[in-house]
This record gives C-alpha cells, sequence and structure tokens, in this order.
C-alpha cells in the first residue's frame, strides 16, 4: 500500500469518527461489560440457545458479509472468533447507521441472543451494538473465502521482520501467536508451581549493578546522573542470590531478565529471560535431578506429555537423561582422546571443526571450543554434558576426583545449551585466585572474562554452606514447548535493527 492510498483510507476513516460523533455517539466509551467470550458459546450453545438468553460479547471486527439491511461479521476476541448477525429491523435504525461507518478493525461490543445459522455456525443475533473504539489506521487485514466449508486465507500478515516490529499486529491477526504466548505464561507459572512446592523462596535481586558478574560477557553499561556513578545492567543473578545463601535462605530462585551485549541469532536475543536457583546443603548431582524434573513438571502441566515434535524432530524428556562427561562425549563424536592429545593437536582439531579459537588459549579452553564444534550440534535428545575444564567455569567447585575438572554440567536439547549448573565454589580463597585469573585474561584483551567482585569474595569470607546452583533460559525451554522457530517467536519485543524508512502504512 503506497502513501497517498494509505493516507485517503485513513482521511475517510477520520471522516467516519466525525459522522459518529454528529450522531450523538461516544466512539471511545469508558466500559462495555461482558458476560461471555467466544468459547463460551461454544461450550453452552444449547442451554444459552434453548433459554434465549442474551450474551454481552465485545472484539475486534475482523470480516464483514453481506450488504444491504443484513450482514454477517466476525469478531476476535480473548478466547478466538465468533459470528455475528446484524439486521436492521431487529437492531433498530440507529444502531444500523452505526454499523454502516464501522471499518475492519473496530472493537464494538454487541448483545442479543445465539443461534445456529443453516450451515451450522454459532452467531450471535445483534440486539444492541456499541462502538468501543474506532480504528483509524487499517489493519493489513488477509482477504478470506469460504471454499468447500472450509476458511481460505489470502494475502495474510506473512513478514516476519514487520510482524516482530509490530507485534500488536501480529497477535491481532495471527492466533496462534496469542497462544504461543499464552504458553509462555504457562511455562513460567509452571517454574514457580514446582519450586514453592518444594520450599523454594522467590527473590529479586538488583537488575542495575554496581558490578556485573555470574557469567562471561559483554554488558550494557549507563549511568547514575545523582551517584555519579557507572551503573550496569546485570549479566546474570547468580552473585546476588548466593549472597541469600550466606545469609541463610536455604533454597531461592528468581525468574528475571538479563542482559548481554552481545549478537543476536535464532537462540540469542541480548535482552532474555533466565531462572536461576540455588540450594544449600546439595551439589550438582542434585540440581541434575532438579533439572530433569522440573523440565517433565513443565512439559506435562503446559504440553500435557513429557514428549514433544520440535520442528519435525521427536524430543522425549522422560528421565534419566544420559549423562556424559565433556571429554568422553569429545572422544564419542569426534574419536579424539582428549587426554591424550597435546594442545596443538587440539588447536588443530579446533580449526577443522571450524572452531574460531584464537592462538595460545588455555587448554580448558581448546577443550570446550572442541565440544562446541563437534559435540553441540549433536546432542538432540535430552543430555546432561557433566565435568568441564576450570577454565572455562571460574565460579565451579573444583571436581572431588579430577583437579582439572569442575563440577559442573549443562543441559542441551536440540543442539542448544538449555541451562547450565554447578556444584557452587565457596572456598573464599580459591575463588579470589580465580577472579584474579580471569582479570589476567582482561588484561590480555578477554573482554568477557569475569571481573573480581570484593563484595561477594566478602560475602563468602563470611562462611557459605555447601550450595548447588542451576540456570534455566526460559525463552529456549519454550521455543522448545511451542515449537517455535526463533526466539524471537517467543519474545514479545524482540530487538531488531533500526527500521529503513517505510511507507507509512507497509
Amino acid at each position: 500500500m503506497n502513501r497517498v492510498v494509505g493516507q485517503t483510507l485513513i482521511e475517510q476513516r477520520v471522516q467516519k469518527l466525525a459522522d459518529i460523533r454528529d450522531m450523538g455517539i461516544a466512539p471511545y466509551p469508558y466500559r462495555f461489560e461482558t458476560t461471555h467470550h467466544s468459547a463460551d458459546i461454544a461450550a453452552r450453545f444449547d442451554a444459552l440457545s434453548a433459554s434465549e438468553e442474551q450474551v454481552r460479547m465485545a472484539g475486534r471486527l475482523i470480516v464483514t458479509r453481506g450488504h444491504g439491511k443484513a450482514a454477517f461479521a466476525d469478531l476476535r476476541d480473548a478466547k478466538g472468533r465468533f459470528q455475528i448477525y446484524v439486521r436492521l429491523d431487529i437492531a433498530g435504525d440507529e444502531a444500523f447507521a452505526l454499523w454502516q461507518l464501522l471499518d475492519i478493525g473496530d472493537f464494538i461490543g454487541v448483545a442479543g441472543p445465539v443461534f445456529k445459522t443453516r450451515t451450522g455456525h454459532i452467531t450471535v443475533q445483534v440486539r444492541e451494538l456499541a462502538l468501543l473504539s474506532k480504528a483509524i489506521r487499517p489493519l493489513p487485514v488477509p482477504k478470506e473465502e469460504i471454499r468447500g466449508g472450509e476458511r481460505v486465507i489470502h494475502d495474510q500478515f506473512s513478514d516476519k521482520e514487520l510482524r516482530y516490529r509490530r507485534r500488536y499486529l501480529d497477535l491481532a491477526l495471527n492466533p496462534d501467536v496469542q497462544a504461543a504466548f499464552r504458553k509462555r505464561s504457562a511455562t513460567v507459572s509452571a517454574m514457580r508451581e514446582f519450586l514453592d512446592a518444594r520450599g523454594f523462596l522467590e527473590v529479586e535481586t538488583p537488575v542495575l549493578q554496581p558490578l556485573y558478574g555470574g557469567a562471561s560477557a559483554r554488558p550494557f553499561v549507563t549511568h547514575h546522573r545523582v551517584l555519579d556513578m557507572p551503573l550496569y545492567l546485570r549479566i546474570s543473578d547468580e552473585l546476588y542470590l548466593k549472597r541469600l545463601i550466606v545469609g541463610g535462605l536455604e533454597r531461592v530462585y528468581e525468574i528475571g531478565k538479563n542482559f548481554r551485549n552481545e549478537g543476536i541469532d535464532r537462540t540469542h536475543n541480548p535482552e532474555f529471560s533466565m531462572l536461576e536457583l540455588y540450594q544449600a546443603y546439595a551439589d550438582y548431582s542434585d540440581m541434575m535431578t532438579i533439572a530433569e524434573e522440573l523440565y517433565v513438571f513443565v512439559a506435562e502441566k503446559v504440553n500435557g506429555a513429557t514428549t514433544l515434535e520440535y520442528q519435525g524432530q521427536k524430543i522425549d524428556l522422560t528421565p534419566p537423561w544420559p549423562r556424559i562427561s565433556m571429554l568422553d562425549a569429545i572422544e564419542k563424536y569426534s574419536d579424539i582422546d582428549v587426554a591424550r592429545a597435546s594442545d596443538a593437536e587440539l588447536e588443530a582439531a579446533c580449526k577443522r571443526f571450524g572452531s574460531d579459537i584464537k592462538p595460545s588459549v588455555e587448554r580448558g579452553v581448546l577443550i570446550n571450543a572442541l565440544f562446541e564444534a563437534c559435540v553441540e550440534p549433536k546432542l538432540i535428545q535430552p543430555t546432561l554434558i557433566i565435568d568441564y575444564p576450570r577454565a572455562v567455569s571460574p565460579l565451579a567447585k573444583g571436581h572431588r576426583s579430577e583437579a582439572t575438572l569442575t563440577e559442573r554440567f549443562e543441559i542441551f536439547i536440540h543442539g542448544w545449551e538449555m541451562g547450565n549448573a554447578f556444584s557452587e565454589l565457596n572456598d573464599p580463597l580459591d575463588q579470589r585466585r580465580r577472579f584474579a585469573h580471569q582479570k589476567t585474561l582482561r588484561d590480555r584483551g578477554d573482554e568477557e572474562a569475569q571481573v573480581l567482585d570484593e563484595d561477594y569474595l566478602r560475602a563468602m569470607e563470611h562462611g557459605m554452606p555447601p550450595t548447588g546452583g542451576l540456570g534455566i533460559g526460559v525463552d529456549r525451554m519454550v521455543m522448545l514447548l511451542a515449537n517455535a522457530p526463533s526466539i524471537r517467536d517467543v519474545i514479545l519485543f524482540p530487538h531488531m535493527r533500526p527500521q529503513e524508512s517505510r511507507d507509512a502504512d507497509g
């Protein structure tokens, strides 16, 4: 649609708005009392039609059919769509005159009894009509027709980029999008139900932090004017939640936003949601059990089953999930015996598998890079990869039997990392040494190396009990449960590049 035509349509609607006001009708009233939704009249049709009870319903006008003194139309509400029938001799002169000034996209309210048409469609016979909001900008409404009893849609609002930028239109025109976000809400509710039942306390920690930490990532930086100090959007909740373990809150969790100044792709968004939980007197083996049980509980609550199909691939969440050490996984999928390979051989293998590794990095970093390149994409069914190198796990407790490793695991499903967990490091002297090593990496140019947090160390020095910690990516879990191909499909307002100049109604 070009600008001239778009402006003409808007001007036409503005004129209709003026005509409606001239009729003495307020086009933007304060409220409209409803009694039913679309799903209600379908479920209770027999009782409603037998009693001739009038229903009061509201929604957005999306389709009209018919001219002259009678018309059918479809409205969409929060639970679906429903059909209405407007006839001059039933609705009355004033209501029908208002009807003739309505457009696709307007919100209206109706009242009347329900009946079935000759074709079997449940319909509200309009005896009262109210305009609730006049839409002066046209919706990019698809064209529809009934062919062989089936609704066929043409010119669907399917431009992915435009749908992400104008999510309000995406939600208004594509019911399956609403369903995905209802599933997201159900996922978060199920997480809370699972953890609350196990004695975990939901808490809130700072989003604006004087020092960022808890992960290896670049932060977003801002400035507080009154305090005259830099602040960072958190990259993780971890260090604050573990301070609460020091304070005696034995089981805590937080579901909230984290922010990382990194790239954007189908599984990454700079603003994302995480569940992080910490349990005193537990270790990473306890976290393995919680991770499996949590996934099963949420899947059953949200999807009604522990098996699902994601992008054509069947996924079975039934525990127990395989537990494979990182070194064994590399040998299984690449035939490289990491224990026997030299650093030079590991570096050559990384390059062979396409890993963009910097020269002279630590051995543990090479091992992790090799794993990411040759193993991760092959982990389709739920798998726990355990025992990570110390070099890539500065907050995890050293492995109790392998000096170069830590007690850490990550969850992998469909080739994605879905969660991360540790036996948490609670030795303040060891933690200080690890932070100091991270500082040397930063001094060498590693912008994602972790920073030394003196207050966190001070807390640990007061004594921190043995603790297990687990973080799970909410967005990726929802992607899996909703069969969504991109993280942008499960974030209401994903980040996008600045929009180039487009037609006003494009």
